[in-house]
C-alpha cells in the first residue's frame, strides 16, 4: 500500500481531491481516497482517521490530502 501525505511527492498521476469529492460516510468535503481491490473510496478527514486502522491491511493505495485543512486555516 502506498501513501501520499503532505511530506510526499505525487509521483504518479493521481488526481487531487476538489470540493466536488464527498466522504462516502457523511457526505462532507473528502480529503482521503482509499483504492481497494473493489473500488475506491473517499472520506473526510474524519472517517479516514476512523477507519485507516481497519482499511490500510487490504488497501491497495491511501491517498491523504488531510493536510489541506491546516493549509486553509492558516490562509
Amino acid at each position: 500500500m502506498s501513501q501520499i501525505t503532505e511530506n510526499d511527492i505525487e509521483l504518479d498521476s493521481v488526481p487531487a481531491l476538489t470540493g466536488l469529492d464527498r466522504c462516502d460516510s457523511c457526505g462532507a468535503q473528502a480529503y482521503v481516497r482509499v483504492t481497494m481491490s473493489t473500488g475506491e473510496l473517499l472520506f473526510c478527514a474524519h472517517h479516514g482517521a476512523q477507519f485507516k486502522e481497519k482499511l490500510s491491511a487490504t488497501a491497495l493505495d491511501w491517498h491523504d490530502e488531510s493536510y489541506r485543512l491546516l493549509e486553509e486555516q492558516n490562509a
